[in-house]
């Protein structure tokens, strides 16, 4: 579903990955999980076309080579930032139905309906602009209208867990999303409720992937 074999990236002349592969399967559920500067951001700009990659291939759709705004309505890739990634003069809902763009319009009210149940207090101010939302509030809004906006591929998300107050509202819809069988890669810092979410993980560190394993193996590694 999603490969990444060899791939490596710069900022000008600073390198930022080095020889990274990774697999996700199809309906499988991967994290990847690193500190702050080991890479991860950069791997999911080359994923989505953000940032271009060196030598080395990327998807069998050649997603790293494919231009950014193509990424969504052609390998199905959805790229979920971290941050306060709004439209702040839109509202909640209006934001929402942003992230399911591509899909078919009759869905969509039944798939904001759940978002809703999941997200409460943001049912409660679904005329709000999202510029005016808490830090936490607006940086949990894209995240599930972009992750479960239909696409068929790959969801990719950027570290949930900065909100710690939204860390076990995300992992459910994540869990959610798992059961539904969309293909998952969750980029994490925390390294428990990534595991408790994913069937397989990956290490980095300074670029570079160090570790890989069936997630219940890793939780036991020491490293």
């Amino acid at each position: 579903m999603l490969r990444i074999d060899s791939v490596a990236a710069s900022y000008g002349h600073v390198k930022a990955l080095s020889n990274v592969s990774l697999k996700v399967e199809e309906k499988a559920t991967v994290t990847l999980i690193g500190s702050n500067g080991a890479g991860k951001s950069t791997l999911l700009k080359v994923i989505s076309g953000l940032l271009n990659r060196r030598p080395g291939r990327s998807n069998s759709s050649e997603s790293g080579s494919m231009a950014t705004h193509r990424t969504g309505s052609s390998p199905g890739i959805v790229h979920c930032p971290e941050g306060r990634r709004v439209f702040p003069e839109l509202t909640v809902t209006k934001t929402w139905k942003w992230g399911h763009i591509s899909s078919v319009k009759t869905e969509v009210k039944d798939r904001i309906d759940r978002l809703f149940d999941s997200f409460p207090i943001l049912r409660e101010r679904h005329s709000q602009l999202a510029g005016t939302l808490s830090g936490g509030n607006s940086s949990s809004s894209p995240l599930p209208a972009r992750s479960s906006s239909g696409q068929r591929c790959c969801s990719s998300t950027n570290p949930p867990s900065v909100c710690p107050i939204l860390v076990d509202q995300v992992e459910q819809i994540l869990l959610r999303l798992k059961r539904e069988e969309i293909t998952i890669l969750l980029v994490e810092q925390n390294a428990n409720m990534a595991m408790e979410v994913a069937d397989y993980a990956y290490v980095m560190e300074t670029g570079s992937i160090i570790l890989e394993g069936p997630s219940n193996a890793l939780r036991k590694d020491e490293k």
